[in-house]
């Protein structure tokens, strides 16, 4: 039988919604996941009496990106579009989406935990946009990563494709918090901050913090994902890095 990719449960008195990526040998970002979690925000979207949701992982790293196999030629098409609908999803929330990440964020999973509102990291957290380095682009940490971190650092990020670890992303402001338990660090600020509120009154804050935001982003995406899709793609350099990257090897790149 084939193992669910994710795991949700509701907890305190169902005003948390816990989600887990469940595939800890690298948890990647591949189609069945992303259309677990899309089905997860549709069912619990509109459910007023939710107050946050707490996303985590199985295993010692967050994940390493979204999947390689799936962004070759014949199947990238499903694997961006999916993607990027679900993020846009997770963005337009309207409750506060908690992300605690352990070990390495790499990739499609830094654009997964950028999509929600706080972060919350253990020590041993390494985080980066590396797809330059395969000869490919980060479409939604290309438009998250300036509004998150300012021009200067993102441009640092995406365009050197270098990880950064915890303290780092603190202090740049990637991160929220940098907590020896995450977890803990994250379920304490939903019942320190979150849980007493009128969810009518939390849910309007998260619709008017993110209404520019929102503007500003989503346009951007779609604009940066037929870039991606219709140009990026048709070039040879990405099939090459994303071939090289599963056979082990040093790629050839033809546009020097």
């Amino acid at each position: 039988m084939t193992k669910t990719p994710i795991k949700t449960r509701l907890d305190r008195d169902g005003r948390l919604l816990r989600v887990r990526l469940t595939q800890p040998e690298a948890n990647i970002v591949d189609i069945a996941m992303i259309d677990a979690l899309q089905a997860v925000l549709e069912r619990y979207r509109n459910q007023l009496e939710l107050m946050g949701v707490l996303l985590d992982h199985e295993g010692p790293h967050f994940g390493f990106g979204a999947s390689i196999p799936e962004h070759l030629p014949d199947r990238v098409s499903e694997l961006v579009t999916k993607l990027h609908r679900m993020l846009k999803g997770m963005l337009a929330f309207p409750v506060p989406i908690l992300v605690v990440v352990r070990g390495q964020c790499l990739g499609g999973s830094l654009e997964l935990v950028m999509a929600g509102h706080l972060i919350f990291v253990a020590p041993d957290a390494i985080l980066g946009q590396p797809e330059v380095k395969l000869g490919t682009m980060a479409p939604v940490g290309s438009c998250i990563l300036p509004e998150r971190l300012g021009r200067a650092h993102a441009e640092d990020l995406l365009i050197s494709g270098r990880s950064i670890p915890a303290e780092t992303a603190k202090a740049i402001g990637l991160v929220n918090e940098v907590s020896p338990d995450p977890e803990a660090a994250a379920v304490a600020y939903f019942d320190k901050y979150l849980a007493s509120h009128s969810p009518t009154g939390l849910r309007f804050t998260v619709r008017a913090v993110r209404r520019a935001f929102l503007d500003r982003v989503i346009p951007e995406l779609d604009a940066i994902e037929r870039i991606y899709l219709n140009e990026l793609m048709n070039t040879p350099d990405p099939v090459e890095g994303l071939t090289a990257f599963m056979e082990k090897r040093q790629p050839i790149w033809q546009s020097t």
